[in-house]
């Protein structure tokens, strides 16, 4: 029986798993969609939601539980500015997960992660704007 088995180990040691998944956190509020396996992004799901619910509330303990679990002032700014107001009239359901057939190397089902309402212009912006600074500085 699988009693109290509430979540995916992913074959990944305690530490190693909250690592994982505060990185990709991080990386889904900067582009809004990543692409990742499906247990991945399953278990990725209801943490990222729980992040734009904290960043509904909008206030200073808000932010500060948001920093203490994501490490990245960025990506702590982007959800307490745009995201936390963009679903302000959203009960839930912030994130959905898309199956996206299966990687070539080993057959793992992937899966594409994104918000809901999501800004398509988001995803790439950082390197676009990147490489626009390294243009300008060299040219």
């Amino acid at each position: 029986m699988r009693h109290a088995r509430g979540y995916r180990r992913l074959n990944r040691t305690h530490e190693h798993r909250k690592s994982l998944f505060k990185n990709m956190s991080a990386s889904l509020v900067e582009h809004e969609q990543i692409k990742t396996t499906l247990p991945k992004a399953k278990e990725l799901r209801p943490i990222v939601e729980k992040m734009v619910t904290l960043a509904k509330r909008g206030d200073l303990h808000a932010r500060r539980l948001l920093a203490s679990r994501l490490h990245d002032d960025a990506a702590v700014a982007k959800l307490m500015d745009v995201i936390g107001p963009r679903y302000a009239d959203r009960n839930g359901g912030y994130v959905r997960v898309l199956k996206a057939g299966f990687r070539y190397g080993d057959m793992a089902p992937m899966a594409i992660i994104e918000f809901v309402d999501r800004d398509v212009d988001a995803k790439g912006a950082a390197d676009r704007a990147r490489v626009e600074a390294e243009d300008a500085v060299d040219g």
